[in-house]
């Protein structure tokens, strides 16, 4: 509920008419548990996938968006750290793409 209500909160879409010549691709939410290392549950994950094996040939196959670090900037980030000797930690970011720019 916590993804859901932050969606709506940022006001993440607008509710549009369906254009002529278009295909609505599909959506499935995925949940998943994270555990702790003694198994307990430690929180319950959701993310909306987009059904892309709807995508129609010659309509929107080339109309796609990745939301996925590029390998490239990982490996800048990396050199970054290592050069600098900065320090590497990893983390979960909630909603990150709430607010971003297309």
């Amino acid at each position: 509920m916590d993804e859901l209500n932050a969606l709506r909160e940022n006001c993440t879409w607008d509710l549009v008419p369906w254009p002529s010549k278009t295909n609505i691709v599909g959506f499935k939410w995925f949940f998943h548990k994270k555990y702790q290392s003694n198994k307990s549950i430690d929180r319950l994950k959701t993310c909306l996938i987009a059904k892309g094996y709807t995508q129609l040939p010659d309509l929107d196959y080339t109309d796609t968006i990745s939301l996925v670090v590029k390998v490239f900037i990982f490996r800048v980030v990396l050199s970054l750290a290592i050069t600098h000797g900065w320090p590497l930690r990893q983390f979960d970011v909630k909603n990150i793409f709430l607010n971003g720019i297309w």
